[in-house]
């Protein structure tokens, strides 16, 4: 296991994340304590310290299960928690959203579950469409200021929503925001338009859910088997466009050449994009294929083939200025004429 510096925080982190929202079976899909703390020792053993879960992760269970297999080493652990889901299905309608009281209310109860007096990083787990970003990142600071959160990221938010939180926090002097969390895999790659971008602008850290694209780049369900697609229901992604296809294809040629799993490729394209995956294992064998994925090195072609097959359009601006960029360093019609022909 290697380890980076997370964003521009002192946190010393592994390369891959521990995600345990299969911790528990409270969505009716997951795993029993026996097998998630199996999945927890090895994830250990391998020098693997940083866990990711919530709140809603099997309605409190993963969180509670946590709370038990961390507590004789809690301070070798950077533990990763979110609020904004609600913790219970019938937790009423005070207990989600992003606002302060939801915040304070949640920490408090996860530190409960989690048998700590304090979260590593606290993440907001995504928008509400409600509460303003100065509530939040102000609510954030208060937090960290007590002592019961020490760092603060958001998840699943609009670049221009983050970036607004990491300046406000800048200009009040509160707490900034440490990190981001957003899906990015080989078949879902928008993040790349303005939420990377932007994270590198602002030198946070990056953390990537759902690296196997909901199951489909480990070929699974075109052998017939089943998974998260089945179990779950969510964060599913299917072969509905040529682009996927083409994508799969190139997974599984990539991994019949160098002997490995076509999980591992896709974990290892994350690598090699420089953000930090979250592997989410049900079962004892899903992670140590998931953990090998750290002995892939992708060769300058095969990556090349990977971002080809898997390429999007940015759109604008980003299709525009790249247009223009060979005649940025050339004269002001040669500027003009390019950025015409761009538009048309």
């Amino acid at each position: 296991m290697r380890y980076r510096i997370f964003g521009n925080t002192g946190l010393r982190v592994s390369s891959l994340a521990l995600g345990t929202g299969n911790f528990g079976k409270g969505w009716g899909y997951g795993a029993d304590q026996a097998d998630a703390h199996a999945i927890y020792r090895h994830y250990r053993e391998a020098g693997g310290n940083f866990i990711d879960t919530a709140d809603q992760y099997q309605f409190g269970q993963s969180e509670a299960m946590l709370g038990e297999f961390i507590a004789s080493e809690r301070d070798d652990i950077i533990l990763a928690s979110k609020y904004s889901l609600g913790d219970s299905p019938t937790a009423g309608l005070q207990a989600s959203g992003n606002s302060r009281k939801a915040m304070r209310r949640s920490v408090e109860a996860s530190l409960k579950r989690l048998r700590t007096d304090h979260i590593d990083l606290l993440w907001v787990h995504m928008p509400d469409g409600v509460t303003p970003i100065d509530e939040i990142a102000r609510s954030l600071d208060e937090l960290i200021r007590s002592g019961k959160v020490l760092y603060a990221g958001l998840s699943d938010f609009p670049a221009w929503r983050v970036a607004t939180a990491a300046t406000l926090a800048e200009q009040k002097g509160w707490a900034g925001v440490a990190a981001v969390q957003l899906e990015y895999s080989l078949v879902e790659r928008s993040a790349e338009r303005e939420l990377l971008p932007m994270a590198a602008g602002f030198n946070l850290g990056q953390v990537s859910w759902s690296p196997l694209g909901g199951g489909l780049l480990t070929g699974k369900y075109r052998n017939g088997e089943t998974g998260r697609a089945q179990g779950l229901g969510a964060v599913i992604h299917d072969e509905s466009d040529q682009r996927k296809t083409a994508t799969v294809d190139a997974v599984l040629s990539i991994a019949e050449e160098t002997g490995h799993s076509p999980g591992q490729i896709a974990i290892a394209w994350v690598l090699a994009k420089g953000t930090l995956p979250i592997i989410g294992p049900r079962t004892h064998a899903q992670l140590v294929d998931n953990l090998a994925a750290l002995q892939v090195q992708l060769t300058p072609a095969q990556l090349q083939r990977l971002d080809s097959a898997s390429a999007i359009t940015l759109g604008f601006p980003h299709d525009v200025v790249a247009a223009s960029a060979p005649a940025l360093a050339g004269g002001k019609g040669e500027l003009i004429d390019a950025t015409l022909r761009a538009i048309r």
